[in-house]
């Protein structure tokens, strides 16, 4: 049973955190001289990948100083385990920049806005998500050409919503906190007098085209026709049928083998949501290159028939590995990383995927694997931060904090955290202060992979 303190210890205990990690403290980031190589860092990683996949990785974070940082989880890591720790754990999602958070679907059919990847989710500081957030505003305003004053009231806003909102949660019901969530519809009704008409607009174009993107989607976009049964298109090396991958008899062995990962995650399910599954048969299936930093792990798509074929389900079964925070924190919750990730999905939305589950099977070659499913497509959108202005940022930057405080409102102690962070902008500042500095690493380690790419070190493939 665990202890439950009351509310006043609990705030005692977040003010008294201040004398080991004072708020200050945070703003603080200087490379030691024993920091680590950030390529070798990348090339460890690389060693349990896919080898083919690896350079299109490289290509891709090649591309600008925010690519290479949405690709630099473990580097970040590496750093942030040296940092000041008020001492307070939370459910962390372990990625939280800008592009991890986003619009998609819950059950009831509502758009809402989350967090929406937890590949390297465990519980660890909840500062470590707060500073991963802030560097990102300020490593993509530096991409936008924002001014150090656009990209500083960017942070300060995000930091400010997260610290503001923890304290409402602090003082709201256990049940209040765990129902919260920002409704797009209605947070696009409030912010009616913030909009211009032209972006209203646009806003609103965005959101109708999110609704639209689920397995029918998917199926007019990635599959063809191929003796009255659709099948998945052949588009290399980003997705590849699996009769492509192997020679007649590997893959009539790989087509059982995925058959039986789909059957046994299904145990994961509850009970309807696993009868609704069994409506379905599997199709087809293909290997695709998702994201930025999960570029080379093992990733399949599968295509799935209902009662017809106006009745698709696309679902995506991806490769968990370890957590790139679990090596600093020296902590691990589940022998199982693919229920990792699916137990910390649940635990910090509100509202999860009806068919994400979890798995460990043996491939054909005897590679021991945890995967995890989910829908491919679930009226997911992201903001295009290629074109935000520095207002949108400021408006961008609030809703991450706030969805990022309530996530760590569920699972972690609300009213330390608070009492932590107090009334004041004492920990703002200090965050921004810490996410210039950490850009200006950013920068540096991009530089690095620029270089190692330029001597032959590394092996890279643009474009894709």
């Amino acid at each position: 049973m665990v202890e439950v303190l009351s509310t006043d210890e609990r705030k005692a205990r977040g003010r008294a955190a201040r004398t080991d990690a004072p708020r200050r403290s945070h703003g603080e980031w200087q490379p030691s001289p024993e920091r680590p190589d950030p390529i070798n860092i990348l090339e460890q990683q690389a060693a349990i990948r896919v080898a083919e996949l690896v350079p299109i990785r490289y290509g891709r974070m090649l591309a600008s100083p925010f690519a290479f940082f949405r690709g630099a989880a473990l580097i970040m890591a590496s750093d942030l385990a040296s940092t000041p720790r008020s001492g307070f754990q939370v459910q962390l999602c372990g990625d939280a920049h800008l592009c991890n958070f986003g619009v998609f679907g819950t059950p009831e059919r509502r758009l809402v806005f989350d967090v929406n990847d937890f590949d390297e989710t465990s519980p660890g500081p909840w500062e470590w998500d707060v500073k991963r957030l802030a560097a990102s505003i300020v490593v993509a305003s530096r991409e936008r050409g924002f001014s150090s004053r656009e990209r500083i009231a960017a942070v300060l806003a995000a930091i400010y919503e997260y610290r503001t909102a923890m304290r409402r949660f602090a003082g709201m019901s256990n049940l209040e906190v765990w129902h919260a969530h920002l409704d797009v519809d209605q947070l696009l009704e409030q912010s009616r007098a913030e909009l211009d008409h032209g972006l209203l607009k646009r806003t609103k174009a965005g959101l109708a085209k999110a609704r639209t993107k689920d397995s029918v989607h998917a199926l007019s976009k990635l599959t063809k026709i191929v003796d009255g049964e659709p099948r998945i298109i052949n588009d290399p090396p980003l997705i590849v049928p699996i009769e492509e991958l192997a020679q007649e008899i590997e893959h009539d062995k790989l087509q059982e083998w995925l058959r039986f990962a789909f059957r046994d995650y299904s145990e994961t399910l509850r009970a309807d949501q696993r009868r609704l599954l069994d409506q379905y048969r599997p199709v087809h299936f293909a290997r695709k290159v998702v994201g930025v930093g999960s570029v080379g792990t093992r990733t399949w798509i599968a295509l799935f028939l209902g009662r017809d074929i106006g009745d698709p389900l696309f679902l995506q079964i991806k490769e968990a590995q370890q957590s790139v925070l679990e090596r600093f924190l020296g902590q691990r919750e589940h022998d199982n990383d693919a229920q990792r990730v699916v137990a910390g999905q649940r635990l910090m939305q509100v509202a999860s995927d009806i068919f994400l589950g979890w798995n460990r099977v043996e491939d054909p070659a005897g590679r021991v694997s945890d995967f995890y499913v989910r829908q491919l497509q679930d009226w997911k959108a992201s903001a295009n931060i290629d074109q935000v202005s520095p207002e949108g940022m400021i408006r961008y930057g609030r809703m991450c904090g706030w969805t990022l405080a309530r996530a760590h409102a569920r699972c972690g102690d609300r009213i330390a955290i608070a009492s932590y962070l107090g009334s004041g902008a004492v920990f703002d500042k200090a965050i921004a202060a810490f996410a210039e500095a950490y850009a200006d690493q950013d920068e540096r380690d991009h530089l690095a992979l620029t270089n190692a790419l330029a001597t032959g070190r590394l092996q890279a493939t643009a474009g894709l």
